[in-house]
């Protein structure tokens, strides 16, 4: 007996297909690109104005390093620092003082912070400068002795008018920081028998910080430029040195321009620390720090190296 095979008969059916890939299609922003543009144009133009300006540009590498310059960059730095000093110990006392219940300490708080916010800083420095009119003499007993303008000099002058300004702001700051932390962190630590003061010291104050940095950093950067203020007083920060070297060199425009890219540098500078110091303090509160700036640019260069439609 023959059997017939069926030559039509294959292999084994394959299963179907699974439905195709989908091909994502980013959408193309074109209003970025015109705006990129634009900003290039703007910014190419305005190069180009000063460039073509009478300006002597080669005076500004010329004085850049020299040695008046950087011993004014030292003292604007110095009045930073020790100003921002007085200005968070006092912010914090008085801070600490408007929020008591006692009356008279309140009082005095909201009185300090008052004053010192509603006048001028450089008004303030010109008053500090000018105290010998009603105090001929300051005397304190057996300790210290001397004629006011003996006593007040510029650069005390300069600490005093631009610290105690300071703390009328930072007072408010830390007054704010100290609010965003929730009382049953108080009650927790008070019956856990912790004093007044080891609860501020232990458990608001570390919490308060979050929320403390981002604007105290803020006001580091603005004092380096306040300090620019302080030439009024006769003390020769960055800017009145920068003035000085421009009237006896005869490049007075350009050395406004060395002292701007100088306290451009400066500022630079404390805002990658205080971005630091943010990312520090934001340990408690994310569960993800962001990156770092180096981080960005490594994400952003490997992003670049990997292939269209897939991974790297």
């Amino acid at each position: 007996m023959t059997v017939d095979i069926d030559k039509t008969t294959g292999p084994a059916d394959t299963p179907p297909a699974g439905p195709e890939a989908i091909k994502a299609i980013p959408v193309r922003h074109y209003g970025r690109y015109v705006s990129a543009v634009v900003a290039l144009a703007l910014f190419g133009a305005v190069v180009y104005a000063f460039s073509q300006g009478k300006i002597n540009w080669d005076a500004i590498p010329d004085y850049f390093f020299d040695d008046r310059v950087l011993e004014g960059v030292s003292k604007t730095l110095l009045l930073t620092v020790l100003s921002m000093a007085i200005g968070i110990v006092g912010g914090i006392l008085l801070a600490v003082m408007r929020l008591s219940r006692n009356p008279v300490t309140s009082t005095i708080a909201w009185f300090y912070i008052w004053f010192f916010r509603g006048t001028p800083v450089l008004v303030q420095l010109v008053v500090w400068f000018n105290l010998g009119l009603v105090f001929e003499y300051i005397n304190l007993g057996p300790v210290y002795k001397d004629e006011w303008s003996d006593f007040m000099t510029p650069f005390l002058t300069v600490l005093l008018g631009l610290g105690l300004n300071e703390a009328a702001y930072m007072a408010e700051i830390c007054r704010a920081g100290l609010l965003a932390v929730d009382e049953g962190q108080t009650e927790a630590a008070h019956a856990l028998g912790m004093s007044h003061a080891k609860t501020l010291r232990r458990i608001v104050i570390p919490q308060a910080m979050r929320v403390i940095v981002p604007p105290t950093g803020n006001e580091v950067i603005n004092m380096l430029k306040t300090t620019s203020l302080v030439s009024v007083v006769q003390y020769s920060e960055l800017f009145r040195v920068a003035q000085d070297i421009g009237q006896t060199s005869g490049a007075p425009a350009e050395m406004l321009f060395l002292a701007a890219a100088w306290y451009l540098l400066l500022t630079s500078v404390f805002s990658v620390g205080q971005y630091y110091l943010e990312r520090y303090y934001a340990r408690g509160s994310s569960r993800q720090l962001p990156p770092t700036p180096w981080q960005k640019v490594r994400a952003n260069m490997l992003s670049l190296g990997r292939p269209k439609g897939g991974m790297a």
